[in-house]
């Protein structure tokens, strides 16, 4: 069976590990997907950086320049739309998408978030985690809706909380998965094996 290379559009804010993995997995051939455009909120974001070395077309969008999420995310829309952009993935990606992006692209945006959903969602939630005393912790894939972290979830990967995890050591311990769950997740969607019903995403064998 020929797997066709989805298209990819990215959106990022910050220093792109998780740009720069998927990435990797694409040059190494792990990953059905060609990734058509990066857009950052960020105009020096490490994102947009990583991506023009491997001459992945950037584009910029100030934020500044419009009125309201909405209007700015009808722009971010209109501009992955005329990439041909099929998945759009949230790396590091630090805007709350308004309702208007995501009915652009329904079931068709993914993010990771550094935790185990439901549980902690929102920023820093390594810290809550360890403040909470949880045994375990993680990363979680999800397709995004029109919530805070509350889309019907793809992947998760576990991690073992340590007696002497500090914020620094978990986070560095749950990115090595994200690192590795993301492009899975990618690549399970290429192939066309993820089935929506309700909350529940079915991978298809």
């Amino acid at each position: 069976m020929q797997i066709k290379k989805i298209a990819l559009g990215v959106l990022a804010s910050g220093r792109g590990s998780n740009l720069q993995a998927i990435i990797d997995n694409i040059e190494a051939g792990q990953l059905d997907a060609h990734i058509r455009i990066v857009i950052s909120d960020v105009k020096d974001a490490c994102a947009m950086q990583r991506a023009a070395q491997y001459g992945i077309k950037t584009c910029f969008i100030d934020p500044k320049q419009f009125k309201g999420r909405e209007n700015y995310d009808q722009v971010v829309a209109e501009r992955l739309k005329a990439e041909g952009v099929e998945l759009v993935i949230l790396a590091g990606y630090m805007r709350i998408l308004s309702s208007t992006l995501v009915r652009e692209f329904p079931y068709r945006i993914m993010n990771i978030h550094p935790a185990l959903l439901p549980a902690f969602p929102g920023l820093h939630v390594q810290r809550k985690a360890l403040e909470y005393g949880v045994k375990f912790s993680g990363c979680t894939v999800h397709f995004v809706d029109e919530g805070l972290d509350t889309g019907p979830i793809i992947l998760q990967a576990v991690v073992p909380v340590q007696d002497d995890d500090n914020e620094e050591s978990l986070s560095a311990r749950i990115l090595e998965q994200e690192h590795k769950l993301y492009s899975r997740a990618i690549q399970l969607y290429s192939e066309g094996r993820l089935q929506i019903e309700g909350r529940r995403v079915r991978v298809e064998t």
